[in-house]
C-alpha cells in the first residue's frame, strides 16, 4: 500500500548503505519542500538513493532522464499533433478530434503534478541540460503548476513531490538554480564503507574475498591517466564475477593476478592500461 504520509523519514533501504549526514539532508530537504541537489563522481549512488526513498517511503518513483536536446515541455508535456492529423485524416479514431486535450500526454514533471499520490520526482544528470532549462525547471518547482498553451489549462500538483536532482559536475550550474535546492556532495566511499555495501549485496561472501578484491579495486583505482575510473557498480559485478568463478582463489589478487579487467574497465585504452599495470606487477 502506497504511504504518503509527510511526516515518515528515510532511514534506508534494503540495499542502499546510507550515512547519517545524508539521511538528515534528505529528511530536512522534504520537511522544508526543497528538491536536493546531489553531486559527486559517477557511481557514488546518487541516482540510487532516490530509488532508495521511494522504496523506504513506499512512494512511486518517476524518473526523468535529461537530455542535452531536451526543452522544458518535453519534460512538462507533449501535444501530440500528428496523431491529431491522422486521426482528423482517416476517421477512424475513438477520440474527439475538436478536443486536445485528448492529444495532451504529460511528461516525467506533469507525471508527478498530477498523480493521486505523493510520488518521488529523480530528475538525473541536470548538468548535460542548458542553463535555460535548468532555472525554467526549478520555476516551475517552486510553483509547482505550470501552463499547457494549447488548451489554456494550468496543471497545478496534487501531491507535492519529492525532488531529487542529480548532477555529475561535468558541468557549472547556475547560481540561480544552486540557491533554490538543498545540496550534498556524495563523497566516492572510502574502503571502510566499501566494505558494508559489499557485504550488504554479498552477505555470505567470505572475508578473504571481499579483503583482497577491495583492495586491489582502490589500487585499480588509483591508476595514472584513467579516463573512467571504475565505480561502486563496477565492483560489486567483478566480486560476483570473481565468486562464480570456481578457478578462482583470492590469493591470486595478492600475487597480482587480476582477472575480469573488462568487467571494472569499459573504455579499451583504460582497459589496456590497467592489463600492461597488473602484468609488470605495479600495483602491489
Amino acid at each position: 500500500m502506497l504511504d504518503t504520509d509527510k511526516s515518515k523519514k528515510f532511514i534506508g533501504a534494503t540495499q542502499y548503505v546510507l550515512d547519517e549526514e545524508l539521511a538528515s539532508i534528505v529528511n530536512v530537504s522534504m520537511a522544508l519542500e526543497m528538491p536536493l541537489l546531489l553531486k559527486g563522481e559517477p557511481g557514488t549512488g546518487k541516482t540510487m538513493l532516490a530509488y532508495a526513498i521511494a522504496e523506504s517511503l513506499q512512494m512511486p518513483l518517476i524518473v526523468l532522464n535529461v537530455k542535452s536536446s531536451m526543452k522544458l515541455v518535453d519534460a512538462l508535456y507533449q501535444y501530440d499533433t500528428l496523431t491529431r492529423l491522422n486521426d482528423s485524416r482517416f476517421s477512424d479514431s475513438t477520440r474527439d478530434v475538436s478536443n486536445i486535450e485528448d492529444y495532451i500526454k504529460m511528461g516525467k514533471i506533469g507525471q508527478a503534478f498530477t498523480s493521486d499520490v505523493r510520488t518521488v520526482l529523480l530528475i538525473d544528470e541536470i548538468d548535460k541540460a542548458d542553463t535555460d532549462f535548468q532555472d525554467d525547471m526549478l520555476d516551475v518547482l517552486d510553483q509547482m503548476e505550470f501552463d499547457i498553451i494549447e488548451i489554456d489549462k494550468v496543471v497545478k500538483t496534487k501531491h507535492r513531490p519529492v525532488i531529487i536532482i542529480t548532477s555529475n559536475a561535468k558541468k557549472d550550474l547556475s547560481d540561480p538554480f544552486l540557491g533554490r535546492c538543498n545540496f550534498h556532495h556524495i563523497a566516492f566511499p572510502d574502503p571502510k564503507m566499501m566494505r558494508r555495501i559489499i557485504n550488504v549485496h554479498f552477505p555470505t561472501l567470505g572475508s578473504d574475498l571481499t579483503d583482497t578484491a577491495i583492495d586491489t579495486f582502490y589500487r585499480l583505482r588509483e591508476l595514472d591517466a584513467v579516463e573512467k575510473r571504475p565505480a561502486t557498480r563496477e565492483l560489486i559485478n567483478w566480486i560476483r564475477a570473481l565468486d562464480s568463478d570456481p578457478d578462482f582463489k583470492p590469493k591470486n589478487l595478492a600475487k597480482g593476478e587480476v582477472p575480469f579487467l573488462g568487467v571494472l574497465f569499459k573504455k579499451s585504452q583504460d582497459y589496456n592500461r590497467a592489463v600492461q599495470q597488473t602484468e609488470r606487477r605495479r600495483l602491489f
